[in-house]
């Protein structure tokens, strides 16, 4: 693949992945070609055992996404949309991704781009960033989750309010409303986010897994039924070596030496 088509920007930096969506000349709109080298790009993080997080952001200083690439959408056909969108409910790289996926937003995410933040773990947004779901003033209305994820997020009638506008928020409102969990100086972004990464990364990485695990299947079960996979994910945590040098280690007064086992 040459320089020219490579749209999504994957670095790793001993053992975190940071993964850039570089169309910065459309403030990274997403065309098909895009969405499949994400893909591909979050499998490879996924299967590479060497990556433990990942961290999202965009190319350029405006945008992190700016949603879909309209100029596409407008020139394919009905039918066309509806294959892709068959084809997309198959799979879904960032949602599905099994380890800890942290968003830099650094500039403006908006539509589809708003819905990849959604699917992040935890966000960080530059001071400079702002996010909305304007699908309504084009005629349509959110469709890669946002209408879902965005009121589990943020509550169902802000995320109603938000959604039926159209309204742009700017960070700090949407560090009031709970979209994101910190917003920083543009210029310590990057910097940040690897730094949580890094926090993230210094624990046990089979208990990173099924805390992160525990975490995003139960907040979607009834009570009862979350706490009895908060069970079975500590029984399984309970059978690993990981779980025996933790105590043996703060015993010691060392650092653990995780296996990841």
């Amino acid at each position: 693949m040459s320089m020219e088509k490579v749209k999504v920007i994957a670095e790793n930096r001993a053992g975190l992945a940071v993964v850039t969506l570089n169309r910065p000349e459309v403030h990274n709109a997403v065309d098909e070609d895009l969405r499949a080298q994400l893909g591909s790009v979050m499998a490879r993080a996924a299967a590479d055992p060497e990556i433990g997080a990942v961290v999202l952001t965009g190319a350029g200083s405006r945008a992190f996404c700016a949603g879909m690439d309209l100029r596409e959408f407008a020139a394919a056909s009905v039918s066309v949309i509806a294959r892709r969108r068959q084809r997309r409910a198959r799979a879904n790289p960032l949602a599905d991704f099994p380890k800890p996926l942290i968003a830099a937003v650094n500039g403006a995410a908006l539509g589809l781009g708003l819905e990849l933040v959604l699917q992040c773990d935890i966000v960080i947004a530059a001071a400079n960033a702002s996010f909305a779901l304007a699908e309504v003033r084009r005629g349509i209305i959110p469709g890669n989750g946002g209408t879902q994820r965005l009121a589990r997020r943020i509550g169902q009638g802000r995320a109603m309010e938000l959604i039926l506008t159209g309204r742009t928020v700017d960070a700090a409102s949407a560090l009031a409303y709970g979209l994101v969990e910190y917003v920083v100086p543009a210029e310590e972004l990057l910097s940040r986010a690897e730094a949580l990464a890094r926090e993230i990364l210094a624990n046990a990485p089979v208990a990173v897994q099924l805390a992160r695990e525990a975490v995003r299947r139960g907040f979607e079960l009834p009570l009862a039924e979350g706490l009895r996979l908060e069970d079975d994910l500590v029984a399984i945590t309970f059978g690993t070596e990981d779980a025996r040098e933790g105590p043996l280690a703060f015993s010691q007064k060392r650092p653990p030496r995780w296996r990841g086992e």
